[in-house]
């Protein structure tokens, strides 16, 4: 009888082997381009597609006009959006970086702190007594620092055209994910499920939990703390508003909060006298990390029932590593290390689950 298994030609292996990266590499290269718009929108599609499936119920099972319902909401949420945002930071950034470039910052005068009780006027003279001293010579120390930061923007306006593009495609990629989700999502179980059966499909659910969480939980707790964090700064007259928005949005989505905008905002209007909107704006900002404690652990529990701790430090951790789109990454990774690493312990029984002999009756017996 004639046994293949002892004829295996090792040069074959080793080329076909060789063929099949060379092959999976230049097909990776190939698909580069569309990578980032196509990862942004399977995140979205996962996040979203219970609210697709609702919609899709009330307009009698017809897809297509769920599917031209979610785009439209895409456009309007993050295309239209972002991209006046973007442009409005490029447009208030310059005239700024300008204006701290050119030798006229000057500090006020804050009259107002001699109005504090007994120690206001120790405090104006000892600002003063700053300015006089070291205020110009400080000026002009930080003044090339923020020539740095202009090019630095300048930098950025360069990839302001990528970042469209990015956006468009992930607009593109959205809506077919929504009109063939359910055979794209076979495809991706029926892999998972021949790399490593039962497992593999387990994978693959957790993997759409854990992005749904983060969706949920950071994104919309950022999205709604940032609208209403610029609200705030657009009523209390605080300039390049937009552009704080941001900073704000971008913060809370690196857990750091509102209130590395916030703050220096509460310290300008204080600065500039303006007593009572400062207070207004403090105690709003109170408000909003007393959202933030609120909202974010409602929102994850509601994507799925995971540790927050786990999807916090997958969102920080990814972001480190892979910048924006790490903020999904990084949670779905650590949350499917961390299943995976509970099954294992858990096909045996704890050390507490045994039968042991009390220490006491051990010491008798000897």
């Amino acid at each position: 009888m004639y046994n293949y298994k002892n004829s295996i030609d090792l040069p074959q292996a080793i080329f076909s082997l060789f063929f099949f990266i060379i092959l999976t590499l230049t097909s990776f290269w190939i698909i580069r381009p569309f990578f980032l718009g196509f990862s942004w929108a399977s995140m979205i599609v996962i996040a979203t597609w219970p609210f697709m499936l609702k919609l899709q119920f009330l307009f009698g099972g017809k897809r297509y006009f769920a599917v031209i319902i979610m785009t439209i909401f895409l456009l309007l949420i993050f295309i239209i959006p972002v991209v006046f945002l973007v442009n409005s930071l490029i447009e208030n950034s310059v005239p700024l970086m300008n204006w701290l470039t050119s030798g006229k910052l000057q500090f006020p005068n804050l009259n107002w702190l001699q109005d504090i009780p007994i120690i206001g006027i120790k405090l104006f003279i000892s600002y003063h007594k700053l300015l006089n001293e070291g205020g110009v010579s400080l000026i002009t120390q930080i003044q090339p620092y923020m020539g740095i930061t202009t090019e630095f923007f300048i930098i950025q306006v360069g990839n302001f055209g990528r970042f469209v593009v990015d956006l468009i495609f992930m607009l593109i990629f959205s809506s077919i994910l929504y009109w063939n989700g359910e055979q794209v999502g076979n495809i991706i179980r029926h892999f998972a499920f021949r790399l490593a059966a039962k497992p593999g499909d387990a994978v693959v659910l957790l993997a759409g939990q854990a992005i749904r969480a983060v969706a949920l939980g950071v994104v919309v707790t950022a999205l709604v703390q940032g609208i209403l964090g610029g609200i705030g700064l657009v009523t209390l007259g605080i300039p390049y508003a937009s552009l704080l928005m941001i900073l704000i949005i971008l913060f809370c989505l690196i857990q750091l909060g509102p209130l590395p905008v916030l703050i220096p905002a509460i310290v300008w209007l204080y600065w500039h006298g303006n007593a009572t909107s400062g207070t207004v704006l403090l105690v709003w900002s109170g408000i909003l990390c007393i959202l933030d404690h609120i909202l974010r652990p409602v929102l994850i529990r509601i994507g799925a029932d995971l540790p927050i701790l786990l999807i916090l430090s997958g969102v920080i951790g990814g972001l480190l590593a892979f910048g924006m789109i790490g903020l999904f990454i990084g949670p779905v990774v650590l949350v499917i290390s961390y299943r995976l690493l509970s099954s294992w312990m858990n096909e045996i029984p704890s050390p507490d689950s045994f039968s042991t002999i009390p220490i006491k009756n051990i010491s008798k017996n000897k």
